[in-house]
């Protein structure tokens, strides 16, 4: 998600000039679950989290939907919570969602741990170590790494939205962050739907 950009588009990473990849970390190669973001949802960098002592990422809060599928980049999909797990990442608040598509199979009956045993300890380890490929240390946790259930993670969810909230409406410093919409009724970055097709034309000419 493109948060610089108008209209936050989905597009590849960019890190100091080149594709940004995410590395395999043995035994797994890339991601280990289908990896996503709750819209509507924002880290405060400028707000430290009284749980973690740490502040927000600036960026929408983090989803792992452990379903069955492999879904596809931009879809959009209804989950159920689980849990979440707080990450502390250079410093930085990154909270991770754990979720279920409400359409797997196993939805129903998935609550917590019991099912796909070891699946939350290699996320535990895939989060660690994730950056060290690239020369970083490894990643730490709140918590002792422990996942806080579906209540907790609510809460999480819940307080994002609200900073999201202030965001959109000017009550919180989002720096570089483009806030333009055309939804959110009342927010001074909102825009006509005509303007945002001039926008999403203009980037188009570009390329």
């Amino acid at each position: 998600i493109a948060t610089k950009e108008p209209l936050n588009p989905i597009k590849q990473d960019i890190k100091k000039g080149k594709l940004r990849y995410v590395a395999n970390i043995f035994p797994h190669k890339g991601y280990i679950w289908n990896y996503g973001a709750l819209p509507q949802t924002w880290e405060d960098p400028n707000h430290t989290d009284k749980i973690t002592g740490c502040c927000g990422d600036n960026d929408p809060i983090d989803v792992c939907e452990i379903g069955s599928k492999v879904r596809s980049s931009g879809e959009i999909i209804q989950v159920k919570v689980l849990g979440v797990l707080a990450l502390i990442d250079e410093g930085e608040t990154d909270w991770k969602i754990i979720a279920i598509s409400v359409d797997d199979p196993e939805a129903q009956k998935i609550h917590g741990k019991k099912h796909k045993p070891g699946y939350l300890e290699a996320t535990i380890d895939w989060f660690r170590s994730y950056k060290v490929p690239d020369g970083k240390p490894e990643n730490h946790f709140a918590f002792n790494g422990e996942f806080k259930d579906k209540d907790f993670a609510v809460e999480i969810i819940k307080s994002t939205h609200e900073y999201w909230k202030a965001l959109l409406h000017k009550k919180a410093d989002g720096g570089a962050i483009k806030c333009t919409n055309v939804l959110v009724g009342g927010s001074p970055f909102c825009c006509s739907e005509e303007d945002a097709r001039s926008i999403v034309q203009s980037v188009r000419a570009i390329f």
